[in-house]
C-alpha cells in the first residue's frame, strides 16, 4: 500500500477511536460518580529507505493512539433523598468486594441486600473498615456523617455500626477501568483524608454533554476531510496505473 495512504488511515483510526470514546462519555453522562475521558495520541515518525524514493530519505508522521486521559474533576452532587446513597465530596472511592477481588467506585447508589448487608447496585458489598457493613432492621434510622461513619439512630441515642472505607491512590489516573463503573489498582490504598462523604446524595458525573457533542462534530469533520484526501489518492493511483497499463510495449 503506498504511504501516503498509510497516513491517512492511521488519522482515520485515530478519529475513530476518538469517536468511540466522546460516545461512551455520552453514554454515561447520567452515571453517578462517572469520569469523562479523553482519547490521547502520538505522533509515530518513520523514515523511507533512499532506495524507495527519488528525492532522497523521508520521514512518515503516522497517529499512534496512545490511550485515554480520564478527567477527575468533581461531579456535582445531586440530592435523591434516599438513606443509603452517597457522594463523595473529594478525592477518594468507595472499596466493594467482587468475585475478581476488591473494587473501587465512585457510585454511591446503594442499598441492603436479603442479609442486611450494604451492597452496590450489582450486588458487590461495600467495605467498611472492619470488611462488609450489615445493617439491620433493629439499627433504626442510619444516618452518615462526614467522615463516613455510619451510625443508627434509636430513641434519639447513636450507635455506630461501622465506617465507611473511602480510599485514595498516588495515581489516581493508573486506575484500570474494570466495567460496571469500577476501577483495580495495584496501589497500594490509602484513606482517603481529602474527602467528606455527603448522605442522601450522589455525585453526577462530570460530562458535559454539549461539550461532547462539539467534540464530535469536529472529530466527524476531520474524519470526513481525510476520507476525501484518501478516495483522492485512491483515485489517482488508479489513474496512474490504467495510463501505465495502456502504453505500448
Amino acid at each position: 500500500m503506498d504511504n501516503s495512504l498509510l497516513v491517512s488511515l492511521s488519522h482515520q483510526l485515530a478519529a475513530y477511536r476518538s469517536m468511540d470514546v466522546i460516545a461512551n462519555n455520552i453514554a454515561n453522562a447520567s452515571t453517578p460518580g462517572f469520569k469523562r475521558e479523553s482519547a490521547k495520541f502520538e505522533e509515530y515518525i518513520t523514515y523511507v529507505r533512499p532506495s524507495e524514493t527519488q528525492t532522497g530519505p523521508q520521514a512518515l508522521s503516522f497517529v499512534k493512539d496512545a490511550g485515554a486521559v480520564r478527567d477527575l474533576g468533581q461531579g456535582e452532587l445531586n440530592s435523591t433523598g434516599a438513606t443509603l446513597d452517597f457522594a463523595i465530596n473529594g478525592k477518594g472511592f468507595f472499596a466493594v468486594q467482587t468475585p475478581a477481588g476488591i473494587r473501587y467506585t465512585r457510585d454511591g447508589h446503594f442499598s441492603l441486600n436479603q442479609d442486611g448487608q450494604l451492597v452496590t447496585s450489582d450486588g458487590y458489598a461495600v467495605q467498611g473498615d472492619g470488611g462488609a457493613i450489615t445493617i439491620t432492621p433493629d439499627d433504626g434510622n442510619v444516618s452518615v456523617g462526614a467522615d463516613g461513619t455510619i451510625s443508627s439512630i434509636i430513641n434519639g441515642a447513636a450507635n455506630q455500626i461501622a465506617k465507611l472505607q473511602v480510599v485514595t491512590f498516588p495515581d489516581e489516573r493508573a486506575m484500570i477501568k474494570q466495567g460496571a463503573n469500577l476501577y483495580s489498582t495495584t496501589q497500594a490504598a490509602r484513606p482517603s483524608t481529602e474527602s467528606t462523604v455527603a448522605q442522601r446524595m450522589l455525585e453526577g458525573s462530570n460530562v458535559k454533554p454539549v461539550i461532547e457533542i462539539s467534540h464530535m462534530v469536529e472529530v466527524m469533520r476531520a474524519y470526513e476531510m481525510t476520507a476525501t484526501m484518501t478516495n483522492s489518492q485512491e483515485q489517482l493511483m488508479r489513474q496512474a496505473i490504467d495510463k501505465l497499463g495502456s502504453m505500448p510495449n
